[in-house]
């Protein structure tokens, strides 16, 4: 997996780690013409510092990571403590020992080579005569570099994503910064490995959402190729993790980025996170919003849906809108019913849910199941339920989502509610949502203002209500009256008032009908 982000500034970029490897390619090193004489399978570890000593003991001296410089001059001619020092070093988890040959050994002892091949340490001799004091000065100049740059990228980081806490930003704006210092992509999940939120680049994310499960099993449990995770939680609880996948920094570096990054979510969290909503209905507003936008491809959505915790191999899509039903309370009836889905607010009072079924399942029989008890929960009995029909095909999920979109927006202000079935769908909205759907045609806008036009003058709405009501009542004058609190002789004269104002019969069907679609078309374009 490869990304292209590179890390925010080159002064905040910390030098990759120093490993044993690398001191030996140093120019200073190379003049010496070192040769590795055992070891040579853990060239890579980390060097922490550089010791010159000659003491026979020099164990005791080591905290580990050092490379530890001698000429041997006093081991010469004694095995035992040439075999004692070489598992001393090991003992004290030294890096490696380097050895000047000349002064005591012309040529690699084979005492010290053997036990230090036996031990895993790196042994390296050095041909021609080698000043250590220029080795330990590049070396440790380099290190205290890197350390530098280590504590700078820290503060760095600390600041600014406590500017963002400070000022409100929301998780995504955050990770978004995380991502840019770190130049890989950043994943949070909970600790059930379902993803909660990214940032990075996206063609990255997309490679690594794209194979998640089995990328979150392996890094799991040991931190390496760059993979650095850092717990979320606090009092004594854990409740997620964020991951950097793909750090081509210093694993050091990584882990200390990783945890300012979670210190400062863990604070976002503890202050309210800018956002009335959990991380988890985040994630699931942003993937349902943007299929719902159709601005995303749904194919490039679906690694983000899998990851997520969606079931997407062989399912049936299940696309509902919801009006006037908390998403809180949609998700739980979810988990009551051990429907698997995904809930999220949308504008103006809707909330979608995307339900994932088994192929064997009754779609139908479970959307209505589901519409029938969240009324039961939530005690509001005019809950519109909308539905598309199901989806066998993830790529068609979008417009089944849009398509319920609009039956919800269709009947949200119908006054037969009531008597929809539990689940309503396009067939069930007839004229009013066609007309909703074609709402936004100029053509449709333009006959709706003609026809209306003696009436949507009038500053007062009083003659414009009493004709949306004597038509969606079908015409029943002594009903109208009887809702718009008005006797019938009253009636009479707002109605020939409307007629006037109008030039037309409303006696007369074709005309009545031109008049009730305008007048629909004209409430679906205010709202």
């Amino acid at each position: 997996m490869t990304t292209t982000l590179e890390p925010r500034g080159l002064a905040e970029a910390p030098e990759p780690a120093l490993s044993v490897r690398q001191v030996l390619s140093l120019e200073r090193v190379l003049a010496g013409e070192p040769e590795v004489v055992a070891g040579a399978g853990q060239l890579d570890r980390p060097v922490r510092w550089v010791h010159v000593a000659e003491a026979a003991d020099v164990g005791v001296m080591l905290s580990g990571g050092e490379m530890v410089l001698t000429t041997g001059v006093l081991l010469a001619g004694d095995e035992g403590r040439q075999a004692e020092y070489i598992q001393s070093l090991h003992r004290a988890e030294a890096a490696a020992v380097v050895l000047g040959l000349g002064r005591a050994f012309p040529t690699a002892p084979d005492v010290m080579r053997r036990a230090a091949e036996r031990c895993g340490l790196p042994m390296v001799v050095l041909h021609r005569p080698f000043p250590f004091a220029e080795l330990t000065e590049e070396v440790q100049s380099r290190l205290v570099r890197r350390k530098y740059a280590a504590v700078s990228l820290s503060e760095s980081v600390r600041t600014a994503l406590t500017g963002l806490i400070t000022a409100g930003a929301p998780l995504q704006q955050l990770l978004d910064e995380v991502a840019q210092h770190s130049g890989c992509p950043v994943v949070v999940t909970n600790l059930a490995h379902r993803v909660l939120a990214t940032a990075g680049e996206r063609s990255a994310v997309d490679d690594v959402l794209r194979d998640w499960e089995r990328i979150a099993r392996q890094a799991g449990g040991n931190e390496g190729d760059g993979w650095i995770r850092a717990e979320l939680g606090g009092r004594g609880e854990r409740w997620g993790r964020i991951m950097l996948c793909g750090y081509r920094g210093d694993t050091a570096t990584g882990r200390l980025l990783a945890d300012r990054a979670a210190e400062a979510l863990v604070l976002h969290r503890m202050l309210g996170g800018g956002s009335a909503h959990t991380w988890e209905e985040q994630s699931a507003q942003g993937l349902l919003t943007d299929l719902v936008s159709g601005v995303v491809p749904a194919r490039q959505l679906l690694p983000r849906a899998r990851a997520a915790g969606l079931p997407v191999n062989r399912r049936t899509f299940v696309p509902l809108v919801v009006r006037d039903g908390e998403p809180t309370q949609l998700d739980r009836v979810l988990r009551m019913l051990g429907l698997p889905g995904l809930v999220a607010e949308l504008a103006d009072g809707a909330t979608a849910v995307l339900l994932s079924l088994a192929r064997d399942q009754d779609a139908a029989a479970l959307a209505a199941h589901f519409a029938t008890r969240l009324r039961a929960e939530s005690g509001v009995a005019r809950t519109v339920v909308a539905a598309a029909d199901p989806r066998t095909v993830w790529d068609e999920v979008p417009a089944g989502l849009r398509e319920a979109q609009h039956v919800a927006d269709a009947v949200a202000d119908s006054s037969d509610a009531l008597c929809l079935p539990a689940v309503v769908r396009l067939r069930d909205v007839h004229l009013r949502g066609l007309i909703r759907l074609l709402r936004d045609d100029p053509h449709v806008q333009s006959f709706a203002e003609r026809e209306l036009d003696g009436l949507l003058c009038d500053p007062g709405q009083d003659l414009l209500d009493v004709l949306r009501t004597y038509l969606a009542t079908g015409r029943n004058k002594s009903r109208t009256a009887q809702l718009h609190h008005v006797s019938r002789p009253a009636l009479y004269r707002r109605l020939e008032a409307i007629q006037g104002r109008l030039g037309v019969d409303l006696d007369d069907f074709e005309q009545a009908a031109s008049v009730h679609i305008a007048l629909l078309a004209h409430d679906a374009q205010q709202g």
